[in-house]
C-alpha cells in the first residue's frame, strides 16, 4: 500500500473504521516495513529527482500510530538519509527509533514477490554487517511523494504562469510567493513540496501580498457578524445538553462512546445528549446550536478533545444558540483518557463517564461573563532589522500602517550580510543592499539602529515600548510587535576551530570564497564536517540550512578550482526539496560525500601529506570497506550549528513570550499558528523561531505581516472575561500575587485600607498563578471559581463512594 492509503487505515472515516487490516485477507499486520523515497529523489531521466520533504516525518508518525494500535507490531523502515530537519523533528525521529520493535535500516530495497498462500511480502535489501538479505512482511507500506497537482500544465496555461522544470510554479528568488505575473500569488504546495507549518505561513504570506495591492478596498465589503440576542438563563434550573465525540478513531477506538452517552442522561441537571462523529465538524457545530435552542438547554458540555485550539469554536456556537459562551464546558476525554489509556478500553470508558461527570458538575455552576472591547493602535513595531524584519515591515507600511523598525546593529542586514549567494544563484547583497533602501525610504517606516529596548509594556492593541537609539530615548505606541530577531552562529570548540587557522565555519568559508582568497580557492583538498554542535545531547535539533550551505560552497569552489578534492563528511544529509537537484550535480562534480556516525565522528590532526605539504589530517570511518579512511586537508569547514541569539532571553522576558526546550521562541501551536505567540498581538517570524533559507524566511516575514494586518485592520479587540478580581477586604498588599504574574496584570496601589492588589483585566490572561499564590484567598478567577472546582473536585468521586472510604479508614474508632 501506499503512505496514503495507510494513513486512510488509520483514520476512523477509513475502510475499516481505523482498524490496520490487509484487504487481501482481512487480518491484522503485525510485521510492517516502510519504504522511503518512492516517487521521490530518483535518478532517472522524467522521473521526480526532487526530495518530497515530507515522507521521512510522516513515515515516522505512522510507525508511532501503528504502535498505538498494536504495541506488540515489529516496524521496519527502509531509508537513505532521515530528514528530519524541521522543528522539534530531531526529537520525534529519536522518539520513534528507541520504541521497542523499531529499526531503521539505512539500505536500497527491491521487493522480489508475494507469497500466494500468506499474502506476505518479500523485501530484499542489504547491509554493511550481513550484506544482501531477504525478509518476509506482512505489510508493506511506499512512503511515496508528492508530485505536482493534477492538470498543472492546464491551470498554468489558464493563469499565463510560468512553471519551474519540475511542474511546480515558478517563483521569484526574491519572494517565492510571487510568480512572473504580477498580482498572482503562489503558496503552499504549489511552491514546490512542503509542509503543514509553511503551507500556512506562506498562504498568510500570499494573503499580505494581495493585501497590499487591494489595500484601497480594505473594509468595504465587510460586514459584521450578527449574534442572536442573548437568553438571561442565570436564575433557571441548570438544563445541559452533553455531546460526545468520537473523533474518528481517537477516542471512538477506545471508550465506548454509546454508553458514555447513556451514562450522561442519568446525571443529575442533563437533559439531553448524544454522540458526535467529529463535534468540531461545521455541521456537528451547527447541530450542537441547533439542538441547544430547540431542546431549551442553559448549558454545554462538549466531551472530546483538548481546549486548546477547539474552545473557541465551541464557544462561537453557544452563542449561536443565544446563550452566554461561558455557559461552555468542556470535557477532555482524548488527551486526558483515551490516548493515554489506549490499551485499557473498559477502564477508558469508565474514566471517560467521570470526566463528564466531573464536567457536568462544574457546567452546573458556570456563570455568564462578559467580555470587551479595546481600542487598537494602528501602528506596528518590529524587532530586528535582518531579512525577516525589513521585508515583515515592508509589507506591513504599504498596506497603510506606521512601522517602527528596531535594529541592534548600527546598520540593517542581520545574519545575511554574511551571505553573498544562494544555491540557486542569487546575489545575496545585490538583494539586500535594495531592500535597506526601500526600508530607508518608506515613509511610513521609522528606522532606529544601535538600539537597545529597555521597556515593554501594553497588551493587544495597545503597547508601549521604550527604547535607546542614535535617535536617543523614545517612547513608541503601537498595537502590534513582530520579533524577527535572527539567531547566531555557534562557534565551535571542536576539530581544531580557533587554534588552527585552516579550520573555520561554512559562514567563514563563504566570505573568503566571495573574497576569492587564494588559501581557499586554490586549495588541492577541502573537508566539510557536518552537524558540528548540534544533534547531541547540548542541542538535541537539526539546524536545518547546514547540508545545503555545504553543497552550495562546494559547487562554488568546484566552480573556481574544478580540480579541487572535496569531502562533505554528514550523518545525513538533509537537502530537502530542489534542493536535492544541487546535491547530486554536486556528487556528479566529483564531491566525495562520506558517511558517519556519532559515536564515531571525524578526528582532525595537524600532520603532513606524503610529499611533506603542512595539511591537516582528518580521519573519518568508511563503513563500506570497514576501514578508516585518512584525508589530507588544506583547508577543514565545519558546518557549526545555527543557535538562538543571545539576546532571545532578554526579548522573552521584555514581550513575556515563551521559548521552546532549544531556546528559539514557542509559537502558540507549530502547525496551525507557527507566526503567532500565546501572547496576544506579538507574533514572530524568521530565524528567532527556527534556523531557515532565506526564501522561507521571507514566506514567513509576509505571513507574520499578514497575521499582524488581521489586527490592525479592526478598530477593536475582544478581551477575554475569564480574568481575575480583588477582594480588597480580604487583600492584605504583601505583593505575592504581583511578583509571580508573568504579564505584569497586578500592582500595588496605596487605598484608605492600605496597600491593595488591582488587577488589570486586559492585561490578565487567566492563568490562576495569583490565585493560587494569594494566602488569604482575596484573588478569585472568574471561571475558575473556588466553587467550580471544587465542585468538580468532588463529584470526581461519589458521595456514597467517600463514606465508604471515609468509614474504612477510620475503621472503629
Amino acid at each position: 500500500v501506499t503512505g496514503m492509503d495507510f494513513e486512510r487505515l488509520l483514520c476512523a472515516t477509513g475502510p475499516y473504521q481505523g482498524e490496520i487490516l490487509r484487504a487481501s485477507d482481512m487480518k491484522h499486520p503485525h510485521k510492517i516495513a516502510w519504504i522511503q523515497c518512492v516517487g521521490s529523489r530518483r535518478v532517472t531521466p522524467g522521473e521526480n529527482s526532487y526530495c518530497s520533504m515530507v515522507c521521512c516525518t510522516y513515515t515516522q508518525k505512522q510507525v508511532i500510530l501503528t504502535k498505538d494500535h498494536d504495541a506488540e507490531a515489529e516496524c521496519t523502515i527502509f531509508h537513505n538519509d532521515i530528514r528530519s530537519y524541521g522543528k522539534d523533528f530531531e526529537r520525534y525521529f529519536e522518539r520513534t527509533e528507541q520504541l521497542p520493535g523499531i529499526r531503521f535500516i539505512r539500505s536500497y530495497v527491491s521487493i522480489t514477490k508475494e507469497d500466494p498462500e500468506t499474502k506476505n511480502v518479500t523485501v530484499r535489501y542489504s547491509t554493511t554487517d550481513d550484506g544482501v538479505k531477504e525478509e518476509e512482511f506482512d505489510m508493506v507500506v511506499l512512503s511515496v511523494g508528492l508530485n505536482p497537482p493534477a492538470e498543472y500544465e492546464a491551470l498554468a496555461d489558464k493563469f499565463g504562469i510560468e512553471l519551474n522544470s519540475h511542474g511546480f510554479s515558478k517563483t521569484i528568488l526574491a519572494n517565492p510567493m510571487e510568480t512572473n505575473r504580477p498580482g498572482i500569488f503562489v503558496s503552499g504546495g504549489f511552491q514546490g513540496p512542503t509542509d503543514i507549518p509553511e503551507s500556512v505561513f506562506s498562504a498568510s504570506g500570499a494573503g499580505s501580498q494581495c493585501g497590499e495591492l487591494l489595500d484601497y478596498r480594505r473594509g468595504n465589503l465587510s460586514t459584521e457578524r450578527i449574534y442572536p440576542e442573548e437568553r438571561d438563563v442565570s436564575q433557571e434550573e441548570p438544563k445541559i445538553g452533553v455531546f460526545v465525540c468520537h473523533c474518528g478513531a481517537n477516542i471512538g477506538r477506545i471508550v465506548d462512546v454509546p454508553s458514555a452517552v447513556e451514562y450522561a442522561l442519568t446525571l443529575p441537571n442533563v437533559a439531553y445528549a448524544q454522540e458526535q462523529l467529529f463535534s468540531c465538524a461545521t455541521n456537528s457545530a451547527q447541530e450542537i446550536s441547533d439542538v441547544t435552542r430547540e431542546k431549551g438547554l442553559n448549558r454545554v458540555v462538549v466531551a472530546a478533545c483538548s481546549p486548546r485550539t477547539l474552545e473557541p469554536l465551541f464557544r462561537d456556537t453557544v452563542r449561536e444558540a443565544g446563550i452566554n459562551q461561558y455557559y461552555y464546558e468542556m470535557a477532555n476525554i482524548r488527551e486526558h483518557n483515551s490516548w493515554v489509556h489506549s490499551r485499557e478500553k473498559e477502564e477508558a470508558t469508565q474514566k471517560a463517564k467521570d470526566i463528564i461527570r466531573m464536567s457536568v458538575a462544574r457546567a452546573c455552576c458556570l456563570e455568564p461573563l462578559q467580555e470587551f472591547d479595546l481600542p487598537v493602535d494602528k501602528r506596528a513595531l518590529v524587532v530586528g532589522g535582518g531579512v525577516a524584519g525589513m521585508n515583515c515591515a515592508l509589507s506591513i507600511a504599504n498596506q497603510g500602517h506606521e512601522v517602527h523598525l528596531v535594529e541592534k546593529e548600527k546598520e540593517l542586514g542581520g545574519i545575511a550580510r554574511r551571505l553573498h549567494y544562494t544555491l540557486e544563484g542569487m546575489d545575496v547583497q545585490a538583494y539586500l543592499s535594495d531592500l535597506v533602501s526601500k526600508v530607508y525610504q518608506h515613509p511610513s517606516i521609522h528606522v532606529y539602529t544601535d538600539a537597545t529596548i529597555t521597556e515593554a509594556t501594553g497588551y493587544i492593541g495597545n503597547f508601549v515600548t521604550r527604547v535607546k537609539s542614535q535617535k536617543g530615548l523614545s517612547e513608541i505606541k503601537h498595537g502590534a510587535s513582530v520579533i524577527a530577531i535572527g539567531s547566531d552562529e555557534y562557534k565551535p570548540t571542536e576539530y581544531l576551530y580557533g587554534e588552527d587557522e585552516r579550520v573555520m565555519t561554512h559562514l567563514e568559508l563563504e566570505e573568503k570564497i566571495s573574497q576569492d582568497e587564494e588559501k581557499v580557492v586554490n586549495a588541492q583538498s577541502l573537508v566539510m564536517i557536518q552537524c558540528v554542535g548540534c544533534r547531541n545531547e547540548d542541542r538535541n535539533y537539526c539546524s536545518r540550512i547546514c547540508c545545503t550551505h555545504a553543497v552550495k560552497n562546494a559547487l562554488k569552489l568546484k566552480e573556481k578550482n574544478p580540480e579541487m578534492d572535496i569531502y562533505v563528511l554528514f550523518r545525513d544529509m538533509r537537502t530537502y526539496g530542489f534542493s536535492e537537484d544541487y546535491y547530486r550535480e554536486a556528487s556528479n562534480k566529483d564531491v566525495k560525500f562520506i558517511r558517519y556516525e556519532p559515536e564515531d565522528k571525524p578526528q582532525v590532526a595537524p600532520g603532513k601529506s606524503d610529499e611533506g605539504r603542512s595539511v591537516l589530517k582528518v580521519t573519518v570511518p568508511d563503513y563500506i570497506l570497514g576501514n578508516k579512511l585518512e584525508i589530507d586537508a588544506d583547508i577543514v569547514s565545519l558546518a557549526a550549528a545555527v543557535i538562538p541569539s543571545a539576546a532571545t532571553k532578554e526579548i522573552a522576558g521584555l514581550f513575556k513570550v515563551t521559548l521552546s526546550p532549544d531556546g528559539f521562541f514557542k509559537e502558540a501551536h507549530v502547525k496551525l499558528r507557527p507566526v503567532e505567540f500565546g501572547t496576544d498581538g506579538v507574533y514572530l517570524c524568521g530565524m528567532a523561531q527556527y534556523p531557515k533559507h532565506i526564501t522561507e524566511t521571507i514566506n514567513q516575514a509576509f505571513g507574520a505581516a499578514g497575521r499582524v494586518l488581521t489586527l490592525l485592520s479592526h478598530d477593536t479587540v475582544v478581551a477575554s472575561g475569564s480574568v481575575c478580581e480583588v477582594n480588597e477586604k480580604k487583600c492584605m498588599g504583601c505583593g505575592a500575587c504581583a511578583s509571580i504574574c508573568t504579564y505584569g496584570a497586578l500592582e500595588l496601589r496605596e487605598t484608605k485600607q492600605g496597600k491593595k492588589a488591582v488587577v488589570n483585566p486586559i492585561l490578565c490572561k487567566g492563568d490562576g498563578l495569583c490565585n493560587s499564590m494569594c494566602p488569604t484567598g482575596a484573588i478569585s478567577l472568574k471561571h475558575f471559581t473556588d466553587e467550580e472546582i471544587m465542585t468538580e473536585i468532588d463529584a470526581m468521586i461519589p458521595e456514597e463512594e467517600r463514606i465508604q472510604q471515609f468509614d474504612s479508614a477510620i475503621g472503629d474508632v
